[in-house]
């Protein structure tokens, strides 16, 4: 993806279609789009995967908890494209057995929570194999030691898939891409342009180049996520339902501070469902459900968030003992879920909504990451049924494989992982082969070629390779497009960002070709990043 020649087409063409937004919902639009024959564009005014698609619990589950709120037909909906998106990209999508366990004092009981598994694998099309398995008092302590043996009375091991937001919705970003649609980042629609009444495209800025210009399009689609009512707002078609957004956070921990034995699926006093998910020398627990009302720009972990979490833990896993200090880093997104008079934050619904304005603006709001595909294929059908008829192509992403997943089965990446690791083994890197191969699939031997022609083999070397692959072929302009977004180091491996820090921005401004000023303004940014998210 070439971002100086797409800004050139997106200023010269004319579009079938526009989507604006470059998280999960509208790469999934932009790919189901592109590949149906449309000619698409899709614009981001950050990066892309910079709001709620890079700070989920990064997982694509089957929705347990919408069985309380008797939501079947989400849970049967979320559940079967779990397996979809797995089939797709294999690397990027891992299974993961979760334990939930039960308690004498709170949650549902052995009986009902036996019955709501049940549902929940057949709703959700779970293969037998993975099928919910009950614990008694004793497995359950074996399966979790750290628990609480005074108020454990039994458990559950189910289903889930383990995945990385970001990585995900970058990578059907360029699948898209691979299908012709023009994506940019760090373009913001400044106003819509209209013809007769109608939209016909949009201006936008481009905050890297500080310049405007106009964007031809039939028709525009609005996946912005938490922002989606601020579009509405330009477009004069903010009426009736409206955005309820709510935050949830994320913490991370060294694992040795909370050394989870698997992925845990608990309870806490209010009632809320809490993860805690280990993820090599890390930890994360999250996620809280709060009302938002702040700027959904600069959205960070409070020191109540921060302790909401911690007491969670502490109370579940009392031997733990987790303070505020043991935070290594966090991150906290919101959710745009539908407004519903009367309805706390957990009590709302998480399914998707369409508007339409007058002007002929297509917004999409609400849903999951599970259900992206869904999502995109509802809004792609409206957008062909209202203005290209003539298109009969149905939806193709089920069977499209995500840029980098050549693989047929989760065993084949297993077996591609350990290629990988013979030839990082010479240079004692063996362990970095999970961490390139669930982030890149097969792509990840251009990093390793990029590598290998390099006279010194060492890590630093093969982050530096890395950089390289994401700047040419993942559009990284800026550190945290890197840092955070393509690789998480920020968020799962503290040490060896502050570790490779130093010598990446000066491969970047190397590349970019930055002065000692802008150098110095980039460090800055960074470190604001970082800071704002261990301290509170």
């Amino acid at each position: 993806m070439n971002r100086t020649e797409n800004i050139k087409q997106l200023q010269s063409q004319s579009y079938d279609l526009l989507v604006i937004g470059g998280g999960i919902t509208g790469a999934g639009i932009a790919l189901d789009a592109a590949s149906r024959g449309l000619k698409v564009a899709l614009v981001e005014k950050n990066d892309f995967a910079f709001g709620t698609s890079s700070r989920s619990t990064k997982l694509i589950h089957g929705g347990l908890r919408y069985l309380k709120q008797l939501e079947f037909g989400l849970v049967k909906e979320v559940g079967s494209e779990r397996a979809v998106v797995h089939k797709l990209a294999p690397h990027l999508v891992v299974p993961e057995k979760m334990l939930l366990p039960l308690y004498e004092k709170r949650g549902l009981g052995s009986l009902l929570t036996s019955i709501g598994l049940k549902l929940y694998d057949w709703l959700a099309g779970v293969k037998p194999e993975d099928q919910r398995r009950m614990l008694t008092r004793s497995q359950t302590l074996k399966q979790e030691p750290l628990l609480n043996p005074e108020d454990v009375k039994g458990g559950a091991i189910y289903a889930e898939y383990r995945t990385d937001d970001a990585r995900l919705t970058i990578e059907l970003i360029k699948t898209g891409a691979q299908h012709g649609a023009c994506v940019a980042n760090y373009c913001q629609v400044e106003e819509f342009v209209y013809r007769d009444g109608k939209i016909a495209g949009v201006k936008v800025k481009d905050h890297l180049a500080n310049l405007s210009f106009p964007i031809k399009s039939n028709v525009v689609v609005s996946a912005t996520g938490p922002w989606v009512d601020e579009l509405r707002t330009i477009n004069r078609s903010k009426k009736e339902k409206r955005l309820h957004l709510t935050k949830g956070v994320h913490l991370v921990v060294r694992h040795h501070k909370f050394p989870v034995h698997q992925a845990i699926y608990f309870d806490v006093e209010d009632g809320r469902m809490i993860f805690a998910i280990p993820r090599g020398e890390i930890t994360y627990v999250g996620t809280t459900d709060t009302n938002y009302q702040g700027s959904i720009d600069e959205v960070y972990t409070s020191k109540e968030d921060a302790e909401y979490l911690v007491k969670a833990v502490n109370r579940t896993f009392p031997e733990v003992k987790l303070t505020i200090r043991d935070i290594e880093s966090s991150w906290a997104g919101l959710r745009p879920l539908i407004h519903e008079e009367g309805k706390s934050a957990s009590e709302l619904s998480r399914k998707d909504e369409i508007f339409e304005s007058d002007t002929g603006l297509i917004s999409i709001a609400g849903g999951k990451l599970t259900g992206y595909r869904k999502m995109a294929e509802r809004v792609v059908d409206l957008v062909i049924e209202k203005y290209f008829d003539d298109v009969e192509s149905p939806c193709q992403t089920e069977n499209i494989p995500f840029t980098g997943s050549d693989f047929k089965t989760y065993k084949q990446v297993k077996e591609y992982i350990d290629s990988v690791a013979k030839r990082l083994a010479e240079n004692g890197l063996t362990a970095k082969a999970p961490y390139l191969v669930h982030n890149y699939g097969k792509q990840t031997d251009l990093i390793l070629n990029h590598w290998q022609q390099k006279k010194h083999h060492t890590i630093e070397e093969l982050a530096k390779s890395e950089l390289w692959f994401c700047v040419e072929r993942e559009m990284v302009v800026q550190p945290a497009d890197f840092f955070v977004r393509r690789t998480g180091l920020l968020y799962f491996n503290r040490p060896l960002l502050e570790t490779l820090l130093e010598p990446l921005m000066t491969e970047l401004r190397t590349i970019f070709q930055w002065t000692e000023k802008q150098l110095a303004d980039e460090v800055a940014k960074l470190n604001t990043e970082i800071t704002k998210s261990h301290k509170f």
